[in-house]
């Protein structure tokens, strides 16, 4: 695992980097066909053809791996087949080919590797890979690809390097603190898996030119206030301005500082400390209930 710097050999190269896939099985290998589906892109559109998401379109083309995020077969014991890359996400993906013949992909821990053994269910022991409910797990856990309603499949801590910290048990809740420093609270049936997910080095990879974000499906993104002001209300003005207003949206909803949770969402009641917010440029504590 590390990052693998280019030669200078060009303005592109100079400033670019690429991982080593060094946590790879095989590098060429391709992935399971059954687990696989085609992706069709959107270009940010929406089923009228509106454009909802800025700036997306192109891209390489992709095979979309079926991730088991629920980790609901219980019992049988699974081992791991082979670490490969997932171009649809930036952990990699663990193929796990079960005692009973069946093959599934599940988010690769940091550490895993070929031939590890791994389970899911009441009773397992609690090491790296396997995923088991908060009613069974001991406190003090990293846990990644977290369950917010049980049975419903992870949903919290699954990008690389993630890893939350299961830090009490009270009654029929758990209490884990995420990455961003929230804290909040989840029923003790929902299920985690034990571990910090793989690919570390992730965030000190450096893409270096233009074309390597075009081939992430990223166009380029432009200022508002280089549009005119038919275009953007931060536009239009004689020469380089900086807007004249607070940043915003095209449509003209702030940009910082605003609440972009939902007010009345029920899972708003089960959070204890809120992360911290980035205010204009300043971290501001949360306000309070």
């Amino acid at each position: 695992m590390g990052v693998r710097i280019y030669n200078k050999t060009t303005p592109g190269r100079r400033n670019a980097s690429v991982n080593d896939y060094a946590e790879l099985t095989d590098k060429r290998r391709r992935p399971k066909k059954s687990l696989t589906q085609p992706l069709v892109k959107k270009g940010g559109r929406n089923n009228q053809g509106k454009t909802t998401t800025r700036f997306r379109g192109g891209g390489h083309k992709r095979l979309y791996r079926l991730i088991d995020f629920k980790r609901s077969k219980d019992g049988i014991e699974g081992t791991i087949e082979a670490i490969e890359y997932d171009p649809n996400r930036n952990v990699f993906i663990a193929l796990v080919e079960y005692a009973d013949g069946e093959f599934r992909y599940i988010l690769a821990p940091n550490g895993m590797k070929a031939g590890d053994k791994v389970m899911s269910g009441k009773g397992v022991e609690p090491k790296v890979g396997n995923a088991m409910s908060f009613r069974d797990m001991p406190v003090g856990m990293d846990v990644h690809n977290i369950e917010m309603s049980a049975g419903q499949g992870g949903k919290l801590v699954r990008s690389a390097g993630g890893a939350a910290r299961f830090v009490a048990r009270e009654g029929d809740w758990a209490t884990i603190v995420l990455p961003s420093g929230e804290m909040r609270q989840v029923r003790v049936e929902c299920r985690a898996t034990i571990g910090q997910l793989g690919n570390l080095d992730h965030k000190n990879i450096s893409l270096g030119k233009a074309g390597r974000k075009r081939h992430l499906g990223r166009r380029p993104h432009n200022r508002g206030t280089s549009m005119n002001p038919v275009a953007h209300p931060m536009g239009g003005g004689e020469g380089r301005s900086g807007g004249g207003r607070h940043p915003c949206s095209p449509t003209g909803k702030l940009a910082k500082g605003g609440r972009t949770r939902k007010p009345r969402n029920r899972s708003n009641r089960r959070i204890l400390r809120r992360r911290k917010s980035v205010r204009y440029g300043q971290v501001s504590m949360p306000r309070r209930k």
